[in-house]
């Protein structure tokens, strides 16, 4: 019955597996991510803030052979979204803020408390990556901000260059504490430009009186697994805490003790070996199958991709981000998107935009999973190119 409809709250044994195929897995996986609709989110600005409190996080990233990943994932969900709807939402309503997640994300505000130990911590005991930050450089830029407002990085232009320790460190001294005091809490992001970030003093942006109460060990564990369960449906200790070992003790713990009070499932995934897998009761009682075929070119950083083992669990599809890969070692193309169509990943695109000649340039079609079958492509191809025209407008859209 799971794989044709609703499952009776009597067929859920609590203390045995409940099994699902692939095909179910993903069909709660999407519809978790919001993929399985075409507005789920509303529109107009205010959708943003709600599709990044939803999601948990939306990740950034400075690569842009295409529109960057963070409008690109909200594009996805949001089909009229607009890029100064993201800078309304952290600029003007304040409902979203950046900071370090797996990776450097916009968060939901609503959820500040639960980062703020991370940030005391940073206090303490520095950065390991910012170790080189001396006490006379971050004295100058608090003073500038305390007494001048908001700034860029581009309005500090007395700094002497120094040598970089790794490939993604800056050469001006004023960055790297800009960036200490940013991990610290201290400064927040208040303002984007493309890349461009306006740093402000965290108080002054979010105007309190005192900053929220932080969030005990145990209730950061609870928001890690409520996250999850959230915007995953399906949860792993893995896809819980991705790129966050430290994690997995507590986080299993308190997996055990909702089994235990039967709040959660233990879900057994076909494919998935002893690899185990949870779920809220409701979520197994109410699973239908997907009624939208709808097409989406996807991120390679989109929530569903970017952890790669389970992408390659639930859609047999094994991404490839070749963009630090040799060009002749490559397979799938500098930056390929994978090409969602219902529930299934079809093929990978390497697009290119080309902003001076207001191009989208297509620059290899991979076909792969169910479009590897030449009996299904001109459907796919179709449907596939109508969606290129709408990301297409979007690319180019000022």
């Amino acid at each position: 019955m799971g794989e044709s409809g609703y499952i009776a709250r009597a067929m859920l044994r609590i203390d045995q597996p409940f099994f699902l195929s692939k095909a179910a897995a993903r069909q709660i996986w999407l519809r978790a991510q919001r993929l399985d609709t075409e507005t789920p989110f509303g529109e107009g600005p205010q959708a943003t803030a709600v599709a990044v409190e939803h999601l948990g996080y939306v990740q950034i990233d400075t690569i842009h052979v295409i529109e960057r990943c963070h409008h690109h994932i909200l594009f996805n969900r949001i089909p009229a979204y607009c890029r100064a709807d993201l800078r309304q939402a952290q600029s003007a309503d304040k409902r979203v803020f950046e900071y370090w997640t797996h990776a450097l994300s916009y968060v939901p505000t609503r959820d500040l408390r639960f980062f703020i130990p991370a940030m005391r911590r940073h206090r303490r005991e520095g950065h390991r990556w910012l170790s080189s930050v001396k006490p006379e450089d971050m004295r100058k830029v608090m003073r500038l901000i305390r007494e001048g407002g908001a700034l860029t990085i581009r309005d500090i232009e007395d700094d002497v260059l120094v040598d970089k320790e790794h490939l993604w460190a800056s050469r001006k001294p004023s960055k790297r504490a800009l960036q200490l005091a940013f991990y610290g809490g201290v400064l927040t992001i208040s303002e984007r430009n493309g890349m461009l970030k306006t740093y402000e003093l965290m108080e002054r942006h979010f105007g309190w009186d005192k900053p929220p109460k932080p969030a005990s060990p145990r209730e950061i564990t609870n928001y890690l697994l409520e996250r999850a369960l959230r915007a995953q449906g399906l949860v792993s200790l893995d896809s819980i805490c991705h790129l966050d070992a430290p994690s997995k003790p507590e986080v299993l713990r308190l997996i055990r003790q909702r089994v235990r009070r039967k709040e959660l499932v233990t879900v057994a995934i076909d494919g998935a070996g002893k690899q185990e897998h949870w779920a809220l009761p409701e979520t197994l009682e109410t699973a239908m199958p997907l009624t939208h075929g709808l097409v989406h070119i996807l991120s390679p950083f989109d929530p569903l991709i970017i952890q790669r083992k389970r992408t390659h669990l639930f859609f047999d599809y094994e991404h490839r981000f070749e963009a630090y890969v040799p060009k002749e070692k490559r397979r799938f193309g500098y930056f390929a998107l994978p090409v969602l169509v219902g529930d299934e990943i079809v093929a990978a695109l390497d697009l290119k935009t080309d902003r001076q000649k207001r191009k989208l340039l297509l620059q290899k079609w991979n076909w792969v999973g169910a479009g590897a079958k030449k009996g299904a492509r001109a459907d796919f191809r179709r449907r596939i190119e109508e969606e290129l025209h709408r990301f297409e407008r979007f690319q180019l859209a000022q």
